[in-house]
């Protein structure tokens, strides 16, 4: 069979794409970066000025090294014209962010679900996609749209209404190139993922760009003679592939944090299961309560989500207690099961053990459809009325990822971070908390800057929502926040009433939170589980 592939160096597959482009990128993190290709990418521009003035479609966050690969390479004036994504970092990708600010480039944000509905719409010749979430959210046409500044001026959503019921219809994007990667490309152009912690809308990307009569370029660690592979580890067929790139020095992840030199972790890719109990126990005292009094919230058998913020570690609370195998932890990237290596101070995008690795469309449709218990996700911001933000403060756009499609239709929603920040330090002395130095910045304000949750929407969809902090425990009311637990050793008006930009109102219920929360010892919840069976 002669194959229609091309396999060619990294400069060469990047001279393939034109001027005005729209060039949607795979990855997230330290996962699946195709770095190779995108350095290639950045070289040429530099070098030539070619290509211009590119629309970049990335619905997740490829590169966490700071000023390094990834988006960073993308982030050139000329080069960019149009940035459209659901997640950014100026720790990660400054340059990127300093041109969204400066108004060098348009900005727009999507949620992360919905960016890959739309690639999957966009495969199969769909006009696009109707969705409830991000209603309410600074995502809906009626407030901010989704825009990062005042270049953008486009409206990527509309409102809409079908059978009754209000919903957001995003039309479908063409994709001119996809940048994707995988571990392994035969001599026709198949893809293996054996050595990858997640999969990451690369199919989505691949099979949009196809049926838009695209380009799609995919960077491999090794070439394998045809017809050679495993079936089951291909993820990506032949058909897909035009252009396939062999980078030799392709590590697992890319992350500074994991090294390079100990190879391919069969434990990330899921072929391997690895004991845990070496695991480092979580020592810092706020992130401990925290996470402890999260854990109070865990029910046998729960389905959850862990959002990015603090409650990344909440998984390593579960182990410690015994209940980790009678839980079923996953995040937006396609976990289920296991745990996350942020439990080693690392990205929370893969995880060791993993029961399954799943594609992107598949996980946000089982988020959308209800399929979580409960999502434990972090705080920005907290305003009077309970709206959350998590998406910008002041001149730092983070955008929402997949929250607003975990939030959706997700009965128990739990947000976890501390009341103040800015240099917070706090101790756990004789079963109480104190204060040791109050954080400079009130994260409990009276309006938040941007509503990336709707807590009207919430309370009307009969969601349940707590806010849980180091020193208390809130949920949301009728009329916003209500205190319901008060930690030991803590003064209301003191460290909690005057830390906090609205007056607070009190449950006639107000208790002391548990105190196993603030012993040394285990909190017992694995007998709790047993009892509850």
């Amino acid at each position: 069979m002669l194959s229609h592939v091309q396999f060619l160096s990294p400069a060469d597959a990047v001279s393939r794409i034109p001027d005005g482009a729209t060039v949607a990128i795979g990855g997230t993190g330290p996962s699946l970066e195709a770095d190779a290709v995108l350095q290639a990418l950045q070289e040429r521009f530099v070098q030539t000025a070619s290509p211009r003035n590119l629309t970049v479609f990335a619905p997740a966050l490829p590169g966490d090294r700071a000023g390094i690969g990834g988006l960073n390479c993308i982030a050139h004036e000329g080069l960019l014209a149009r940035m459209i994504g659901a997640s950014f970092s100026s720790s990660r990708h400054p340059a990127l962010i300093e041109m969204i600010r400066n108004e060098a480039c348009e900005g727009y944000v999507i949620g992360m679900g919905t960016l890959v509905q739309l690639l999957d719409a966009a495969a199969s010749g769909k006009p696009g996609v109707h969705t409830t979430v991000g209603i309410g959210s600074f995502l809906d046409p009626r407030n901010e749209a989704g825009r990062m500044n005042a270049r953008s001026r486009d409206t990527m959503a509309q409102v809409t209404e079908v059978a009754g019921k209000e919903y957001l219809f995003y039309p479908t994007h063409h994709i001119d190139v996809a940048i994707i990667r995988g571990t392994t490309a035969d001599e026709n152009g198949y893809i293996s993922f054996e050595e990858e912690p997640n999969t990451l809308a690369m199919l989505e990307l691949a099979s949009a760009t196809k049926a838009c009569g695209g380009l799609v370029i995919a960077q491999v660690k090794r070439l394998a003679r045809a017809n050679s592979l495993d079936p089951k580890l291909v993820r990506i067929p032949g058909p897909l592939v035009d252009v396939v790139v062999v980078n030799p020095a392709q590590t697992q992840v890319s992350s500074q944090m994991f090294d390079p030199a100990l190879g391919a972790n069969p434990a990330l890719s899921g072929s391997l299961k690895v004991p845990l109990h070496r695991l480092p126990r979580l020592e810092d005292p706020m992130l401990r309560v925290m996470m402890r009094r999260a854990a109070l919230e865990l029910r046998p058998n729960d389905v959850i989500n862990i959002g990015v913020g603090v409650a990344t570690s909440l998984p390593s609370i579960a182990l410690e207690e015994g209940i980790l195998d009678d839980l079923t932890f996953t995040n937006e990237h396609g976990i289920f099961g296991g745990i996350f290596t942020s439990v080693l101070g690392k990205s929370f995008v893969p995880a060791l053990n993993a029961d399954a690795i799943m594609d992107s469309s598949f996980q946000f449709g089982f988020y959308e459809s209800g399929g979580l218990s409960v999502t434990f996700l972090g705080i920005g911001e907290i305003d009077a009325a309970g709206h959350v933000n998590v998406s910008k403060f002041g001149r730092e756009w983070n955008g929402c990822g997949g929250f607003n499609s975990i939030t959706d239709r997700t009965s128990r929603l739990v947000f976890c971070g501390s009341l103040t920040t800015g240099g917070l330090q706090v101790a756990v002395e004789d079963g109480e908390l104190r204060i040791v130095r109050e954080g400079r910045h009130k994260k409990f304000v009276n309006r938040v800057e941007q509503v990336t949750l709707n807590a009207t929407r919430a309370r009307k969809q009969g969601q349940q929502v707590l806010y849980i902090t180091e020193r208390a425990v809130f949920e949301l009311g009728d009329d916003g926040p209500v205190v319901i637990e008060i930690a030991p050793g803590i003064d209301f008006d003191r460290d909690i009433q005057d830390q906090v930009g609205f007056e607070l109102k009190k449950s006639p219920a107000l208790k002391r939170m548990d105190s196993r929360i603030f012993q040394e010892p285990a909190m017992g919840l694995l007998d709790t589980f047993v009892a509850s069976c």
